[in-house]
């Protein structure tokens, strides 16, 4: 069979059309909030080397540009060929490439977690032999085009109303399902199932992040999962690529750069909220682990993350 001309043609014009589109729905530097909970984009001009960040279980489909995440030795690329999935938050370091002249342009997709357990359930319940597969935390995956073109829908809707009120709901349920089918939903469903060893580690991430100013002791986390310090150990940073306890202090870490950012009261008031009995210690910690000190980092994402939900 001759190969059809117009596939590289589509397939330009498709992208041509994804970035117009995020780049009208994004005209401000950060992040970009949108008429779908759940559904940020981000503009930025600047390039960027081993920043912290913390993401929420979801998706990053970055349509022009490059970011690449760097977690325990492993390289993650999102780029215009390939998009991420987190199946559970763990922070990681991030650099990306971008310029004036050509911004990157990402949409960021935050699960719903009871939909997106729904249709786990759903395509268990309905597949001879559900795709199990070893929970991963981060996974990158090429941009297949049905996942594209759920994008493109998806943008699409954004920009008129009616369209969204009608159809956007069924184009979000659209897009998680897809990601839930794509090359790594085996490793995003057997997180959502929370089943085995690894699905221990998840329950007990869950409850960190719920408990994460307060004292942790990792013989009762342990204790809790039904296992040995030194097993926990060794499945909690084979999750994470980190150790309980430097896990914490990153949660800790993140949510009190918020607050910062967001002024939400002095440092001794955010250091003492997110668990420090020290100002002093938690200052330590905070620049040795954003390499600034609070204020500067705030300054840094007020310019560089913009507004944050």
């Amino acid at each position: 069979m001759l190969p059809n001309p117009m596939n590289h043609t589509d397939k330009g014009s498709k992208r041509r059309e994804l970035v117009e589109l995020a780049g009208l729905l994004a005209p401000s530097q950060g992040y970009n909030s949108t008429a779908l909970a759940g559904v940020r984009i981000l503009r930025t001009e600047a390039v960027l080397h081993d920043v912290p960040v913390l993401y929420k279980p979801g998706a990053v489909f970055v349509l022009q540009g490059q970011k690449q995440g760097m977690l325990d030795g492993e390289i993650y690329l999102y780029n215009e060929e390939h998009y991420l999935a987190v199946s559970v938050p763990v922070p990681f370091r991030m650099e990306s490439s971008a310029s004036s002249e050509r911004p990157l342009l990402a949409v960021y997709l935050e699960f719903d977690m009871l939909l997106a357990a729904e249709i786990a359930s759903e395509v268990g319940a309905r597949q001879p032999e559900p795709r199990a597969g070893k929970v991963r935390s981060l996974i990158s995956s090429r941009m297949e085009p049905m996942i594209e073109d759920v994008v493109l829908r998806l943008l699409r809707a954004l920009r008129d109303p009616v369209e969204l009120a009608v159809l956007g709901a069924g184009i979000l349920r659209e897009l998680h399902y897809r990601v839930l089918v794509g090359p790594q939903g085996g490793a995003v469903i057997s997180a959502l199932r929370q089943q085995g060893l690894s699905g221990k580690i998840v329950r007990s991430l869950a409850r960190l992040r719920e408990t994460y100013n307060s004292e942790i002791s990792v013989a009762a986390l342990a204790r809790e999962a039904g296992m040995s310090v030194p097993s926990y150990h060794v499945h909690f940073k084979a999750l994470t690529g980190s150790t309980p306890i430097q896990y914490v202090k990153a949660l800790r870490l993140h949510e009190a750069r918020l607050m910062i950012a967001r002024q939400r009261g002095t440092i001794a008031e955010v250091a003492a909220s997110v668990g420090y009995a020290s100002a002093a210690h938690f200052s330590r910690d905070f620049k040795r682990y954003f390499r600034r000190t609070a204020s500067e980092e705030a300054k840094w994402v007020r310019q560089h993350l913009g507004e944050l939900i």
